[in-house]
């Protein structure tokens, strides 16, 4: 039977062992099972369809909380939920206003006996006596509330904490004569520093989903449609005939159906995905895909919602709305990766769902071992207060939840989308990069290399030809570019089109208006080429035949395209050989230095691809791989993934194809390319949006400073656990002290993962030692060459 997923909003979790409470209540039920993230107040319920969702809420709200679906799911006959206490930000800082107002002046006569008056502290107590009441009345609450439902939190702690010193300093002024002390100071400082804590923590909790909120902000508000003229006063959608009489409207984004034409101005966000029917303009990926460069659309162009117009004005015909845009999908993946937990989180709930149990009977223990020692009454509750106080949850239950919001907003900024911290973790561990080659290494795209042209004036300055070789007379390399862009115009193999789009790009370069000849009598022969008739020239197009009929410099360019495996192809002017294209599949401009650091991360970069041998040895050869698996067909990449894993490595697959999904799938960590295919990118763990290589090793760094960051926040919260509960055991830690303790515990977990906001890659300026700029186009010569490494 297929899972349904759920998610809910939970209201009035304050720690760990709130978390652990509500996953064990909702696995209880048959065929649930819940993970709650502390940080971001959600739980996400994998449960079986016949399940209704009343069920999940009324559980969770048996469990002593608030629960609610998002707004936009699907409810159903379900009441509407109150916020919980004191969560109001209006009534949070309102608290603590008064709070602080009224502890403040208690705090200083506790604390500086020279500001003493006579019967003083009866002023202190009746200031005290609001904040012990009203000013922690949130933790009396949901102290009670989880009492009440045999569970106890850290508000049971706060709770008891604030009564314990407050009912002991009662005792202290009004019975025992002026002989005992009293903690005054405890009963305000303790709710104060809590609630200032909360606030703090609530600010900075916010903070690492800022990225998140930013991808939502994408989403303009309405939009500007093109409708018929004689339908304007209905609604858009069903699309807009070519050619038709059109007025505009501005409408809702929420409205726009798929087929709807709507404008983009400059400046403007693009409503949601489409495509470009009229104008051309540069669109701002940075926010949507972490592409760092404008990037030209016009007629016939896919556009992505949420980019923006930095250019002209744009037509688009809509092509997917609300949640089946790219943006959308971006943000579902953001948001089921920020639910999730580590292995290490998994752990430290179920430390703490025992935690809080364990110190309240560890602060019965203190206060019995002190009275049993005879020492004085107020040491023992002193010790017993601080106990309870100091011993602090929260930092558990935010280690892992405020690391991954920073990690994965930053990432989706960045053009990264992991899919949980199951793959976070997996991403830092791997060894073994499996790399496919067309796509992912190379452009897949067919572009000229190299143009050898026998011809004793080339006419144009860098041509790799050899002045004085046999060659048509009178033609020159631009000429004999001309004469074979325009039999290859009639063509559309792409073998064709790279050379009429090298013609393209040589004609801009020399800013030449004239339109290209026209060829006549074409003809195509499969297997072979093309042949024409331009300006009264036979002209041919195609395979080399024997290279002994060839004129040296040429046959030389042949071995040479072959070698490099490139495709040679042979132009004939009148019957003579004129020039040689060597054709190929392009290297990357940025996976020279994108290998190079993955080598340096520590990972073994292996080539695997269906491409013929010497094609593969050529790129791996300009790349520095050494493990090339070459003719491998999609079986055979997942047995070579398999096969690895059997010698001991952590597998990772980087791949755009559909013949790259089985070993996506196979291997320990897929990571797609967001440029490819559905079936590789839902095969993934890891998704690339960026047309930038580099985005892989800069997602290494990520996981590898996300997973170290988590390390040290849960090291951090143990290890402030196993310090101060032992200090205040023994009375080293009054219970003042011990709040401002717990609070800062919480805000320095907090404060350390959102460095991860400001987390930034290698630098992409510099080159890496030993590498070279990437292959590019001369626009100054009739020649492509590549740039050698």
């Amino acid at each position: 039977m297929s899972e349904r997923v759920t998610v809910l909003t939970v209201g009035g979790m304050t720690c760990a062992a709130c978390v652990n409470r509500v996953e064990k209540k909702l696995g209880r039920l048959d065929g649930v099972t819940a993970t709650v993230n502390l940080a971001t107040g959600k739980a996400r319920v994998r449960h079986p369809p016949g399940l209704p969702v009343t069920d999940l809420l009324a559980t969770v709200e048996a469990a002593g909380f608030t629960a609610e679906l998002p707004e936009g799911e699907p409810t159903g006959p379900v009441k509407e939920v109150p916020p919980s206490e004191g969560q109001a930000p209006d009534g949070e800082r309102n608290r603590l206003l008064v709070t602080a107002l009224l502890s403040v002046p208690v705090l200083v006569l506790s604390m500086v006996p020279a500001w003493q008056f006579r019967n003083w502290q009866w002023l202190c107590f009746a200031l005290t006596a609001p904040v012990a009441v009203w000013g922690a009345l949130p933790f009396h609450r949901r102290a009670a509330r989880g009492l009440r439902h045999g569970a106890a939190t850290m508000d049971t702690l706060v709770s008891l904490g604030v009564a314990a010193s407050f009912a002991w300093s009662a005792y202290a002024l009004f019975l025992s004569g002026g002989t005992a002390h009293f903690y005054l100071e405890a009963a305000v400082g303790v709710p104060l520093f809590v609630l200032a804590g909360r606030r703090l923590e609530a600010g900075a909790r916010r903070g690492t989903g800022s990225a998140l909120r930013a991808l939502a902000e994408l989403v303009g508000k309405d939009v500007s449609v093109r409708v018929p003229a004689d339908t304007a006063g209905k609604s858009a959608g069903g699309g807009l005939a070519d050619g038709a009489a059109t007025v505009e409207r501005r409408i809702p984004v929420a409205r726009l159906q798929v087929g709807d034409r709507f404008l983009v101005r400059p400046g403007e966000r693009v409503a949601t995905d489409g495509t470009v029917v009229d104008g051309s303009s540069a669109l701002d990926l940075s926010l949507v895909t972490g592409e760092s460069g404008p990037v030209e659309a016009g007629p016939g162009s896919a556009v992505v919602g949420g980019a923006v117009n930095v250019g002209g004005l744009l037509e688009v015909r809509a092509a997917a709305v609300g949640a089946d845009t790219r943006l959308a999908r971006i943000t579902r993946l953001v948001e089921e990766a920020q639910t999730g937990k580590t292995q290490a989180q998994r752990l430290a709930d179920a430390v703490a769902g025992v935690f809080v149990p364990a110190v309240l009977a560890v602060s019965v223990t203190v206060l019995g071992f002190w009275l049993g020692a005879g020492a004085d009454p107020q040491v023992a509750v002193t010790a017993a207060v601080a106990v309870l106080v100091v011993a602090c949850p929260c930092a558990l239950g935010l280690a892992t939840p405020t690391a991954l919001l920073a990690a994965t907003g930053r990432g989706a900024q960045l053009g990264i989308l992991v899919s949980g911290p199951q793959a976070l973790e997996r991403l830092r561990r791997i060894d073994t990069l499996v790399l496919d080659k067309t796509g992912t290494l190379t452009t897949g795209r067919m572009s000229v290399i190299a143009m050898t042209v026998c011809a004793g004036d080339t006419g144009a300055t860098g041509v790799s030809g050899v002045a004085g070789a046999a060659g048509a007379p009178g033609l020159t390399a631009d000429e004999t570019l001309r004469l074979a862009a325009a039999v290859e115009h009639g063509s559309e193999h792409p073998l064709a089109r790279a050379i009429t789009a090298y013609a393209d790009l040589r004609r801009e370069a020399l800013a030449e208006h004239r339109p290209p000849p026209a060829a006549r009598h074409f003809a195509a022969t499969a297997g072979y080429g093309v042949t024409g008739e331009v300006d009264g020239r036979s002209v041919t197009v195609g395979r080399p035949g024997e290279l002994s009929a060839l004129p040296a410099p040429l046959a030389d360019a042949v071995r040479t395209a072959e070698t490099a495996g490139h495709t040679a192809v042979l132009v004939t002017v009148d019957g003579t050989p004129q020039a040689v294209f060597s054709i190929g599949d392009t290297l990357r401009p940025d996976c020279y230095r994108a290998v190079d650091h993955l080598r340096r991360l520590g990972l073994r970069p292996v080539l695997a691809t269906g491409d013929r041998t010497a094609t593969a040895r050529a790129v791996a050869g300009h790349l520095g791989i050494t493990e090339i698996h070459a003719g491998a067909l999609p079986e055979e990449k997942a047995a070579l993934v398999t096969t690895l894993k059997e010698h001991g490595g952590r597998v990772a697959v980087v791949g755009d194809g559909v013949n790259d999904a089985a070993a996506l799938a196979r291997a320990d960590l897929g990571i797609a390319l967001g440029s490819g295919t559905d079936a590789a990118i839902g095969a993934a763990d890891v998704t690339v949006l960026r047309e930038d290589l580099q985005a892989v090793p800069d997602a290494v760094r990520l996981a590898r400073r996300t997973l170290g960051t988590i390390r040290a926040n849960l090291v951090w919260a143990f290890g402030y656990n196993l310090v101060t509960v032992p200090l205040a055991a023994v009375g080293r830690l009054d219970p003042m002290t011990a709040a401002a303790a717990m609070s800062a515990s919480s805000l320095l977990v907090v404060g350390n993962s959102l460095r991860l906001r400001a987390w930034r890659p290698a630098s992409r300026t510099s080159r890496a030692p030993g590498t070279s700029r990437p292959s590019r186009i001369s626009r100054t010569s009739s020649t492509i060459t590549p740039d050698t490494p």
